[in-house]
C-alpha cells in the first residue's frame, strides 16, 4: 500500500524509516498545509500519517484511494471523522504516548501557580526579596482538586495530586471512578459542584462540540476567588475572553494554559500581560521518550493496517 506522510515537523524520521524498512515498506514525506495541497499531493495515497493537514469532506471526496489516516498525537480536530467514516477511511490516533508527560506538566503548572513560583523568581531576579508579595498561599494538602475528564491523563494526574494529600473530585459523563478500578479515592460530582467546590481545576477532557467553551463566564462566576485553573487538554474548552476578564477582575486567582484556541497565542493577548497567568507552548506532551514513542506507534499502526491486522487505536468504526 502507498504510504505518505502528509506533514510532520519533527527533526528526523528515523523511527518511521526503521519500522517501515523492517517490514519491507517505504513512504513519501510531504509538507502539505491546505485542503488543496492534500488533494493535489495525496491522489495515490492509501495510508496517510498526518500531523496538521486538514481532512474535510471535500478532501475525502477527492481522494477515493485513501483507506487510513493516523494522527501524530491524541487529538484529531483537523479531521472530519464523520466524512471519513462515510468515505470508508479508518482514522487512528495515538492516545497513550504522552500520558505521563501531560500529567506531569499539569502537576508542574499547578505547583507553580499554587506557590506563585514564577512571579517570585521574577521578583528576586529584579532585586526584590520579600515573601509578603506572594500572599496569600494555601496548604496544598488541604486543597480540593477538581478534574474535568477522567481518562488516561486525568487518572494519572489524579494519582499524582492524591500523593500530595489533596481531596480529589471529578466530572466525567462517561466514566465513574470506583474502588474496583483503583480510583475509589476520586469522588464523582456534577460539573456545577466541581466548579463551585474546587480550589484547583485541571482540564483533561477532549475538545468536542459538547466541551467547547465549557468553562465560560458563568462558570468563572461560580468559582472560588482563590480558584486556579489549568488546561493541558485542548484550546477552546476555556472561553479565553471570559478567562481574561476573570483574571483581571480578581474573580479567580490564577490560570495556566499549555493549549489555546489559536496557536500560537496572539502576542497582544491580554493573558500575556497578567502575572497570574502562565502560558507554555503546547509542550506538555513532550519528552525525548514520548517523542520517540509517538513516531514508533504511528508507524506500527500503519504497518498493522497495511498487513490487514486489527489496528490498536481506532477512532471510528469502518
Amino acid at each position: 500500500m502507498k504510504i505518505v506522510v502528509s506533514d510532520c515537523d519533527h527533526a528526523a524520521m528515523d523511527q518511521e524509516n526503521e519500522i517501515f524498512s523492517k517490514n519491507g515498506m517505504t513512504f513519501t514525506h510531504l509538507a502539505l498545509k491546505t485542503e488543496d495541497d492534500a488533494i493535489a499531493g495525496l491522489k495515490d495515497a492509501e495510508i496517510v500519517l498526518n500531523q496538521y493537514t486538514p481532512f474535510t469532506p471535500r478532501v475525502f471526496d477527492a481522494l477515493p484511494n485513501l483507506k487510513q489516516i493516523i494522527r501524530y498525537g491524541v487529538g484529531y480536530n483537523n479531521i472530519d471523522v464523520d466524512a471519513a467514516t462515510k468515505a470508508g477511511v479508518q482514522i487512528c490516533n495515538i492516545p497513550d504516548y504522552g500520558m505521563n508527560e501531560v500529567s506531569d506538566h499539569a502537576l508542574a503548572l499547578m505547583m507553580a501557580l499554587a506557590r506563585k513560583i514564577v512571579p517570585m523568581v521574577e521578583q528576586t531576579r529584579s532585586g526584590g526579596w520579600n515573601f509578603i508579595d506572594s500572599m496569600p498561599l494555601y496548604r496544598l494538602c488541604e486543597q480540593t482538586v477538581g478534574i474535568i475528564g477522567l481518562g488516561r491523563i486525568g487518572r494519572l494526574f489524579a494519582s499524582k495530586v492524591r500523593g500530595l494529600g489533596c481531596r480529589v473530585i471529578c466530572y466525567d459523563k462517561y466514566c465513574t471512578p470506583n474502588e474496583a478500578d483503583g480510583f475509589g479515592f476520586v469522588t464523582p460530582v456534577s460539573l456545577d459542584q466541581l466548579i463551585r467546590e474546587a480550589d484547583i481545576i485541571s482540564i483533561n477532557c477532549p475538545l468536542t462540540d459538547e466541551t467547547r467553551n465549557l468553562i465560560d463566564a458563568d462558570a468563572f462566576a461560580k468559582m472560588k476567588k482563590n480558584a486556579l485553573i489549568i488546561n493541558t487538554a485542548r484550546g477552546g474548552i476555556i472561553d479565553e475572553a471570559a478567562l481574561a476578564e476573570a483574571l483581571a477582575s480578581g474573580r479567580i486567582a490564577g490560570a495556566a494554559l499549555d493549549t489555546t484556541e489559536k496557536e500560537p497565542l496572539a502576542s497582544d493577548s491580554p493573558l500575556f500581560k497578567m502575572k497570574n497567568c502562565l502560558v507554555t507552548p503546547h509542550m506538555s506532551w513532550y519528552s525525548e521518550h514520548s517523542a520517540l514513542e509517538l513516531k514508533r506507534k504511528v508507524a506500527e499502526e500503519a504497518v498493522r493496517f497495511a498487513k490487514g491486522e486489527p489496528v490498536h487505536y481506532p477512532v471510528n468504526k469502518i
